[in-house]
């Protein structure tokens, strides 16, 4: 593989990695804001235990974003020093503000709130959680922002060969990053429902089946209070999940249905892609399911089993409207972009050659499927609990346990295969040429001219090392998450006070009680 394609492979995998935290640590903190915040209103126990654990397994899952996040930053300037140079003037803003909202206010916040059990009055610990959580939107905002400026262009003038930024309100309110925004944290929520459901349904139904909880030691009273308490853990964490996976994915679909939209006007070719529609259609069918050589531009060999019209409609919002195909796009691409690439020394074997305009339709058309697939998979699993354990109802059987849990991968695989088909989609441009009036005229960069001059022996072997580092780091969250996980709320809550006659002295316990 020369150094192009390592160094793809290399980002792809980081950053799909990356991202497995991410929505978890957005949609998870904000819920465990909202519980803290039933239990300082209500005064419950059920409602503190339900903080401290789900907060628990929030900072092991925040700690790893963390980590692997910093590699995102030293990647741009390791392999990708020249696309850095290019959008790095475009860049600068929101990316500060990022850093800003991440590392100042979401660390001072979380720190103050990990420490400050007992030492802070509740109003003020509360606040801490919400402005921890609110800053983890705010942060995925300016994230977004940037990348949607890669996907459509706007508020920067082109000037020696790069683009500058002349307005940061029109970068930040971007009609691309408006779209994505409300559709990446719909799914953030949609994941962290589905990792409330798995783990709660297996501790109730657990629970039920072992007919005694803890503690062990007690009496008979004492226990039945705990397994009441337990239980009240349980139940309302999967009611919570439960309905707020299907609020998310409602979100989901009225975001991806604007997003999509924005998209063919934006990027036809994705869309187009995504559709496997290699010939101009008025009007157009959406396909559900295609058998045949979907790699193939001219789609020959394509068999397709269509929804009539629904293309058209989703494209546009109306059932008769035209769809351009692969096969024109092509033309228009090579007639305003030019059909070959610069004769530039610095893109190796591309330098001079035909330009290829179609993104990989493999990865496209059944990306764009499988996140809508497991999106719906998770509806499904999330309408299913909320029935399954309607009236204080515990299913005995043992597939219940075991189908939650397996719910919990949906919404994570719905995710990386939809930024998988967003990135993937727009090559051979690493920022895609903005075809609007309001677009910056002239600015766009193929992927070829944003990698860095390594040797393919340098970007291999960061390449194999940090897969092998991500892989330990997979090992270790995962070991962390279960072993927490399985302790259940005996694991997060502090041990009772020892009074001045058992101990002989008194003394503070620590207020950080994880």
């Amino acid at each position: 593989m020369d150094v192009l394609e390592l160094a793809r492979w290399q980002f792809g995998i980081t950053t799909v990695y990356h991202f497995l935290m991410v929505p978890l640590t957005i949609g998870l903190s904000v819920l465990v804001a909202g519980m803290q915040t039933a239990w300082v209103r209500t005064g419950k126990v059920q409602y503190l235990k339900m903080t401290k654990f789900w907060g628990k397994l929030l900072l092991v899952n925040f700690a790893m974003g963390v980590v692997t996040g910093i590699v995102q930053e030293f990647q741009f300037g390791m392999a990708w020093s020249e696309y850095s140079r290019f959008v790095g003037d475009v860049f600068g803003a929101p990316l500060a503000m990022e850093g800003l909202v991440a590392f100042f206010v979401e660390s001072t916040f979380l720190g103050l709130w990990i420490f400050g059990w007992d030492r802070l009055s509740k109003k003020v610990h509360l606040a801490c959680a919400w402005a921890f959580s609110l800053a983890t939107i705010a942060s995925a905002y300016f994230i977004l922002a940037a990348n949607s400026w890669m996907q459509h262009p706007v508020g920067a003038e082109f000037v020696d060969g790069r683009p500058r930024l002349t307005s940061i309100w029109a970068v930040l309110g971007n009609s691309t990053v408006l779209a994505a925004f409300p559709h990446a944290i719909a799914g953030a929520f949609g994941v962290a429902a589905a990792f409330l459901v798995g783990i709660a349904a297996w501790h109730l139904w657990r629970k039920h089946r072992d007919g005694n909880g803890d503690p062990e030691d007690g009496t008979a009273d004492e226990r039945s209070t705990a397994e009441a308490e337990d239980r009240r853990v349980w139940r309302g964490s999967v009611r919570v999940g439960g309905w707020v996976g299907l609020v998310s994915f409602a979100v989901l679909a009225i975001s991806g249905d604007f997003q999509g939209k924005l998209m063919f006007d934006q990027q036809p070719m994705k869309m187009a892609s995504a559709e496997a529609l290699c010939s101009t259609e008025s009007p157009a069918g959406f396909s559900v399911f295609a058998y045949g050589d979907v790699a193939r531009p001219d789609c020959e060999n394509v068999k397709s089993f269509t929804v009539p019209t629904l293309l058209s409609f989703l494209a546009n919002g109306d059932f008769a409207s035209e769809v351009k195909g692969v096969e024109q796009l092509i033309d228009e691409y090579g007639a305003k972009y030019g059909t070959h690439y610069p004769d530039d020394p610095r893109l190796g074997e591309l330098a001079g050659q035909p330009v290829d305009y179609v993104p990989n339709l493999p990865v496209t058309y059944w990306g764009f499927r499988l996140m809508i697939g497991f999106g719906a998979l998770a509806t499904a699993a999330a309408a299913w609990v909320l029935w399954l354990t309607r009236r204080d109802r515990i299913p005995r059987t043992k597939w219940f346990p075991r189908l939650a849990l397996a719910g919990i991968a949906t919404p994570f695989l719905a995710n990386s295969f939809g930024w998988i088909f967003t990135e993937m989609g727009r090559q051979p441009f690493v920022v895609v040429p903005n075809p609007n009036p309001s677009g910056v005229d002239g600015v766009w960069m193929y992927t070829a001219q944003g990698v860095s001059g390594l040797t393919a022996g340098e970007v291999l072997a960061s390449l194999i090392t940090l897969t092998l580092v991500y892989g330990v780091l997979a090992g270790i969250e995962v070991f962390l998450m279960v072993r927490y996980a399985r302790a259940g709320v005996a694991g997060v809550m502090p041990p009772e006070e020892p009074t001045d006659d058992e101990s002989g002295e008194s003394g503070d316990t620590l207020a950080f009680a994880y």
